[in-house]
This record gives C-alpha cells, sequence and structure tokens, in this order.
C-alpha cells in the first residue's frame, strides 16, 4: 500500500502538463477543453492501474504527453473517411456505391463554400424552385417532359405512389415485390404510402391477363412494374414487358409505373451489361420511370423521377416532396453528372462507374503491374502475382454478371491471408480486399491510379506490424 501512495505521489498534475510546448501546439488547432479533458483521462487511468495493483512504475513524463498527443490525434479523426476499394465490386453499397466524376466534384465544391441560388430566381429577383437546376438538364437527356430529384429511390417510390395512387390499388406481379436492402420492401413502402398493394401472378409466371382481371375501375389506381435489377429468376419464367403493360394502362386508363431501380443511361451491352435503359422505359410508353443516382448513373445518392408533367408536377406539390427534398451539394453534383451525358462516349471515360465497366484488359494488365511493382517497392517479402479474376457491378445491379478482370495475388510465409486482410484494414488509408484460397486478392478495377501509393503504404504497414493482432 506504501509503495502504491509512493507511484500516486508520483503522478503528474494536469496544470503542470498542459505548460509542456507539445500540448500547448495542439490547442492552436484543438479546443483547450479537449486537450484537458484528454489528459485527465489519461493520469485518471494511470491512478486506476496503481490502485488495482496493475502498475508498478509511472511511466516518465515524456510517454505520458506522448500518450495524450496520440489520443487527441485519435479523438480529431473523422468517423467518415476514404479508402482503397480493391474488391473489384464496382457499386459497394458498404463503401459508398458510386464516386463521382471530377465535374461534379468541382461542382459540389463550388456551391459548398458558398451562397447560391438554390431556391432564388436571379433574373426575377424573387424565391425560385430547386426543383429547376437539374429538372432542365434531365429532361434534355431523357426526352421526359418533366423530372424532378428526391434524397434516394425508396424516397421517389413513396412520394409516387402516394401521389399518384393514395387510397387506391396499385397492381403488381408477385414476381418484382423485391427487398431493396435493409430489409426495406417495395410492399412495406407502398403501405406507408397510402396505395394498397394488389399482387398478380406467381414468383415465376405474370401474364397480361392477370393483371387486366385484377384491374377495378372503381379502386385501381395505377400499374407497377418494378425492375428485378438485384436477381434474376430463370428457368420455366414469364413476365409482362412494359409495353404489354402500357397497352394495358391504355385500355384501362391507367397511368403505368416503372421502378427501373439501377437508371442506365447508356447502352452496355456490348461490356455484358443487357439492363434497360432509361430511354428505352419512356420510349416503351412508362408515364413515370423512377431509378436511383447513385447507381449505374454514377452520380450522388437521390431518386430521379421522371415523366409524364401532370403526374411530376403532382409530386412537386405533394407534402412529401418536402421531407425527401436534397440540398445543394446533391443538386450541384446531380446536374453536373447529367452534363456528362451529353456525349455517351464521352460519358463512359468521365463517369467512373462506366469508366470501370468499360475498361479494357489492356489497361487492367497495365495497372496490375504497376499496383505489384508499387508493393514489391514497399514490402519486398511478399509473394506477388497477377492473375484474372471475376468482377462484379454490385449496388443491386446487373447481378448476374460477371466482368473478367485482372487481380494481384499477395501471400506471405509469416502472415495468414486472413490476419493480411485484418492489418490493410488497419492502415492509415485503408485498403479492402478479398482472401482467396490462403491469398490476398487485390482486384484493379476499382483502385484509382491515384491510389497505388495507398496500396503500397498499406502493405509496408502490414510488414512492420505482423505481430499485430
Amino acid at each position: 500500500m506504501e509503495n502504491r501512495q509512493i507511484l500516486l505521489r508520483g503522478l503528474p498534475k494536469i496544470d503542470e502538463l498542459l505548460l509542456d510546448e507539445q500540448l500547448v501546439f495542439f490547442m492552436e488547432s484543438t479546443p483547450r477543453a479537449v486537450v484537458v479533458d484528454t489528459a485527465r483521462e489519461i493520469i485518471d487511468k494511470l491512478r486506476k492501474d496503481i490502485l488495482s495493483g496493475d502498475l508498478e512504475a509511472v511511466p516518465d513524463r515524456e510517454t505520458i504527453i506522448e500518450k495524450i498527443c496520440g489520443t487527441i490525434t485519435g479523438k480529431k479523426k473523422h468517423n467518415l473517411n476514404t479508402l482503397v476499394n480493391a474488391t473489384g465490386v464496382i457499386l459497394h453499397t458498404n463503401l459508398g456505391r458510386a464516386n463521382l466524376c471530377k465535374t461534379a466534384v468541382e461542382q459540389v465544391l463550388k456551391v459548398a463554400d458558398s451562397y447560391s441560388n438554390l431556391e432564388y430566381d436571379v433574373k426575377k429577383g424573387a424565391r425560385g424552385s430547386r426543383h429547376d437546376h437539374v429538372e432542365k438538364i434531365i429532361t434534355k437527356i431523357t426526352g421526359a417532359e418533366a423530372a424532378m430529384v428526391v434524397n434516394n429511390n425508396a424516397a421517389a417510390t413513396m412520394l409516387c405512389l402516394s401521389a399518384m395512387a393514395y387510397g387506391k390499388e396499385v397492381i403488381t406481379s408477385r414476381g418484382e415485390l423485391v427487398e431493396i436492402g435493409g430489409s426495406f420492401r417495395i410492399p412495406d413502402i407502398m403501405e406507408q404510402s397510402g396505395a394498397h398493394l394488389k399482387e398478380v401472378g406467381t414468383t415465376n409466371k405474370t401474364k397480361p391477363s392477370d393483371y387486366r382481371n385484377a384491374y377495378n375501375p372503381e379502386t385501381t389506381g395505377a400499374f407497377m412494374k418494378v425492375h428485378t435489377s438485384n436477381y434474376r429468376i430463370v428457368g420455366f419464367t414469364q413476365e409482362v414487358t412494359l409495353k404489354e403493360m402500357v397497352a394495358l394502362g391504355k385500355e384501362c386508363g391507367l397511368p403505368v409505373i416503372y421502378d427501373m431501380g439501377s437508371g442506365l443511361m447508356t447502352d452496355l451491352s456490348r461490356y455484358g451489361v443487357d439492363e434497360p435503359t432509361v430511354v428505352d422505359a419512356l420510349r416503351d410508353g412508362a408515364d413515370v420511370v423512377l431509378f436511383s443516382g447513385d447507381k449505374l448513373l454514377g452520380g450522388p445518392q437521390g431518386g430521379i423521377l421522371i415523366g409524364k408533367k401532370e403526374y411530376i408536377d403532382k409530386m412537386k406539390h405533394h407534402p412529401l416532396a418536402r421531407a425527401f427534398r436534397v440540398d445543394k451539394m446533391t443538386l450541384a453534383a446531380m446536374e453536373a453528372t447529367f452534363f456528362e451525358y451529353m456525349d455517351m462516349e464521352d460519358a463512359k471515360k468521365n463517369i467512373p462507374v462506366l469508366q470501370m465497366i468499360t475498361v479494357s484488359q489492356e489497361e487492367l494488365q497495365k495497372k496490375a503491374e504497376a499496383v505489384l511493382g508499387a508493393i514489391k517497392a514497399a514490402a519486398s517479402e511478399f509473394t506477388l502475382g497477377i492473375c484474372p479474376c471475376k468482377d462484379q457491378i454490385g449496388g443491386g445491379s446487373a447481378p448476374t454478371v460477371r466482368l473478367l478482370g485482372q487481380a494481384v495475388s499477395v501471400s506471405s510465409e509469416k502472415i495468414p491471408a486472413e490476419r493480411l486482410e485484418r492489418l490493410l484494414r488497419k492502415a492509415e488509408i485503408p485498403v479492402i480486399v478479398r482472401v482467396a484460397h490462403d491469398e490476398v486478392l487485390l482486384s484493379v478495377r476499382t483502385i484509382k491510379e491515384e491510389d497505388i501509393p495507398c496500396v503500397a503504404q498499406a502493405f509496408s504497414f502490414a510488414a512492420s506490424h505482423a505481430d499485430m493482432k
């Protein structure tokens, strides 16, 4: 007990620690309260360790200061940070889905730190509408009569159904009642919108007659088709095409809603992506088309609604429109993304999602060689190689498509693949990889050129922390 009292008396006082030049330096960029609280936390922890008998000697002053500084640095780190996606999944939902094109990033920065004409008509000198900033370019690219953007496609679905079919039945195929992720399901969204789901057909087969027989002029508000963008039913199947549904809609005098989900703007069939495009959906006669902004479109998170003006105007004036509206940064990024589609070939080069899908094998091989060389230079103890791999689009888009890619394989006699994967996640800029056959695989399709030095640094970190748990 006497020794513990001696140790306790040896702990430095908080006021004395705060005079240290390193902590004084931190107080220039960090609130003083944070520095003071951190110093108290460290000293309190040392005091508890002494009293419990876990500490037999008080660390020297320099060690305590280093601990305080390290803790403060940790507190100043933001929770949402960048990382390197080496999984080969282009639209990785857990990793933030679509990367924005450079013009979108520039436009976001431009409006983020200054006032803007978000809801102000400069020409009239009066209040304006935030919908106007994106509607013109979206209608120009898609050919729709009108357009608006909300905060995601689930919100777009809910707003559309509430505005067009509140209190009415919406007839939908049982085989299209998808779950969109996070346990959010189309039937649940429909219920919250105030519309009533009427399922027709079976899981694998739905016919035009199913819709026709379910139609009731007194209770039916709309026909709805949902593109099953995150799964496929194969084998003994039949579905009602959008053209067939539009014909039924005209016959019954009902609007047809098409929830596309992924929102592909340009034909990518030559690259193995056999998905319907937004323009095709309008050409086939859908009254309203809904799709996501951060999937195959390659823009920010958002739900885009396009179609006939009478229906879009209804949604703009619906009470939910304010609850689901997007901010100036999203509008800036969305407008810039759609501008890239003024030239479809340029869009494939400038929009990261499209560039990753359409990249050539020669480019992938060159990048793989660059990644391998960078890792080898930073940490020579690893065994490296280049091998073919199968990449995915992800994000609930084109579920059956596998893109032929190139991966750098990494193995080590000292570090098992599972531990190496964990160490790469602990690097200053984490690198997210796949593990297969006792090797770490880095698919280069989703690694940006500017990320390669970060990959090398992560492997250097892993090599120097091989004993880290």
